[in-house]
């Protein structure tokens, strides 16, 4: 999972309710709308061609050897496949022509991050005129296939992570293997893998590589997963291909194309080693009952620093990651535990460029001390750790909880995620374990954090994550809002909040229960009135939303 496309969440919601995942403008206001003047911005999206801040994607590639640094270009030539699978999967095999038809520069660009012509942090509003509402199933499904005619269907692999559903001449539904459709690009990447494990002195890292190219040609992705998961002590790291299914916001069911090219922070890294073995003992000690914490997490999970030089595919549309937790396989979960991979130079960059002016605005003058870069680096690493604790399957015989709560698993993970790190990194400095400034600076700097992150939208997983923590945290007074509209935490009430959220949703996972998580999702996934006035006075002061990358071969000298 990552800290990871975006209506508001009242406009989601409204949307799920409706039986297909098709478009919702008619046929006539399309043509009426292209007969004006097509795949230009419309004039309430001007503003926000600004939102993104430009950041250098570079690292010190100076310790690497010459056959490391081709290998590192090599990876980056492969990342770019995994870039256009995504644009196919995202809008369609289109893209060229797609951004071609653009003539303004700036809008092209905004095309460019967003994957297409949607808002990606703006509820996936489409922001060209002519364009249609994004199809909640993206191109995983065909866009006239209605929720009640697939789960009527007979479909083969019909929540598979890797296929993709197709209709036949007769109309019916069927799925094609990712490595069937996608077969000519996955080809040639799988090529450049095998090509980059021949320069891998790192044994671990060559088999990984090699595994990896082979599970683009035959979808069986875990191997490959438990090789990632022995690897130690390799200076590069790639993360690549299907991997995450938050672009599937009809089920949830498919993964979308991504790579993350990344260099280790080796003295970072160091000071992470202690926290990964005390995950059986955290997860012992949760705020619920026994039932809902009876898997035990692997406790051999890694946490380590990098510096990130190259996105590409879902990791790099519209916000950007800066942490991720690997592999999403359940079962390689519990035999292996996660690998934790904070991603040091983007996330400085947002602290740096977002998260401070955030705090000047909006936090109470006498806390803005506690917004720290520890804190915010341990904040999004214990969301990533923490994503490792809790429950896989229902305690009910529901199947997993990705499969039983289905569009909605990945926002409630996500909140989990959200949640029990705050909780672990409370347990941990009460225990000494944690050493560094004051509880405090966590406290303040998850509040100040949560402005950041609300407002990449409240529809993706993160996005409804964000809010139902937020609302929550309201409720119960976890922090107060003065007269000059800043904010201040109040420690104990919101480690109570913290608690009592934990545990409903743990409690919610554990029964697979559907319909009360759709019911939390609609009650606390919006941005009420309050809190839109406070984020309106961001964008007032050019607070960017989020970064783009200047990234690649020319500015990493290769």
């Amino acid at each position: 999972m990552k800290l990871s496309t975006l209506s508001l969440a009242l406009g989601l919601v409204a949307s799920l309710a409706l039986t297909g995942c098709g478009q919702n403008s008619t046929p006539n206001s399309q043509q009426e709308a292209a007969k004006v003047s097509p795949n230009t911005l419309k004039p309430e999206f001007q503003s926000r061609l600004d939102i993104y801040t430009p950041v250098t994607l570079t690292a010190d590639l100076s310790h690497l050897s010459a056959n490391q640094k081709k290998m590192v270009s090599l990876l980056i030539d492969a990342s770019k496949i995994m870039d256009a699978l995504f644009w196919q999967q995202a809008y369609g095999k289109n893209k060229d022509a797609f951004l071609a038809g653009i003539s303004d520069a700036k809008t092209r660009t905004y095309a460019d991050v967003n994957y297409g012509p949607w808002d990606r942090l703006k509820g996936d509003e489409p922001f060209l005129v002519g364009q249609t509402e994004k199809s909640l199933g993206a191109q995983f499904y065909p866009e006239d296939m209605t929720k009640e005619e697939f789960e009527a269907a007979d479909i083969i692999d019909k929540t598979g992570l890797y296929s993709v559903i197709e209709r036949n001449d007769k109309g019916q539904l069927y799925s094609v293997p990712y490595s069937v459709y996608y077969l000519e690009e996955l080809t040639k990447a799988s090529e450049l893998l095998l090509e980059a494990a021949k320069l891998a002195k790192n044994k671990e890292f060559a088999n990984y590589l090699t595994l990896r190219a082979d599970a683009l040609l035959t979808d069986n992705y875990q191997p490959s997963d438990f090789a990632w998961m022995d690897m130690k002590s390799n200076t590069i790291e790639l993360v690549y291909g299907p991997i995450e299914n938050y672009e599937d916001m009809l089920y949830g069911y498919r993964a979308a194309f991504e790579a993350y090219v990344l260099i280790k922070d080796m003295a970072w890294s160091e000071k992470l080693v202690k926290y990964a073995a005390t995950l059986p003992a955290l997860q012992k000690g949760l705020p619920v009952d026994a039932k809902y914490k009876a898997e035990m997490p692997g406790s051999n999970a890694e946490l380590n620093a990098y510096d990130v030089v190259y996105y590409a595919g879902h990791s790099n549309a519209g916000s950007k990651t800066i942490a991720i937790n690997l592999p999403n396989d359940e079962e390689v979960q519990l035999q292996k535990g996660t690998r934790r991979l904070q991603l040091k130079n983007a996330m400085q960059a947002k602290f740096d460029k977002i998260l401070l002016p955030i705090a000047d605005l909006l936090i109470v003058p006498e806390q803005r001390a506690n917004i720290t870069f520890n804190a915010f680096f341990n904040n999004t690493m214990f969301h990533e750790v923490a994503h490792g604790l809790g429950i896989k399957n229902t305690i009910n015989d529901k199947g997993t909880v990705r499969q039983s709560l289905k569009e909605h698993a990945s926002a409630l993970e996500e909140g989990k995620a959200d949640i029990l790190g705050l909780y672990m990194i409370t347990q941990l400095f009460e225990q000494g374990v944690i050493t560094e400034g004051k509880l405090e600076d966590y406290y303040t700097t998850f509040l100040a954090g949560i402005f950041r992150s609300v407002r990449f939208g409240a529809s993706s997983a993160h996005g409804k994550a964000n809010m139902i923590r937020f609302n929550y945290f309201a409720e119960n007074n976890a922090f107060k809002r003065n007269e000059q509209g800043l904010y201040s935490v109040d420690m104990a009430k919101m480690r109570e909040a913290m608690n009592g959220l934990s545990n409903l949703i743990l409690t919610h996972q554990g029964n697979g229960d559907y319909q009360a998580v759709a019911k939390l999702v609609a009650d606390k996934g919006v941005i009420k009135p309050q809190l839109k006035a406070d984020l309106e006075r961001l964008t007032t002061a050019n607070i960017p939303v989020d970064i783009v990358f200047e990234q690649g071969k020319e500015v990493l000298g290769l």
